[in-house]
């Protein structure tokens, strides 16, 4: 099973978004955008490893511009 992650573009939004999921008791990390993701592994993404729908919500709500999902094998 891969890595869930949320694509949110800047380093600067990934470390609000890991900021606000800790902040809501959600643990998360950032992480490079993989190459195979819709943006061709531009920008940066969060990696949720559990309750990442509500993260994403949450991020939503704060403002983040979220630009999809993408997932990361196990081996990378």
């Amino acid at each position: 099973m891969g890595k869930p992650l949320i694509i949110v573009g800047s380093i600067t939004n990934a470390i609000k978004s890991r900021n606000i999921l800790a902040w809501m008791g959600i643990r998360s990390y950032v992480e490079r955008t993989p190459r195979s993701g819709p943006n061709g592994g531009c920008g940066y993404s969060i990696y949720v490893p559990e309750r990442t729908d509500e993260a994403e919500d949450i991020l939503i709500r704060y403002g983040i511009r979220v630009g999809g999902r993408a997932e990361r094998g196990d081996a990378s």
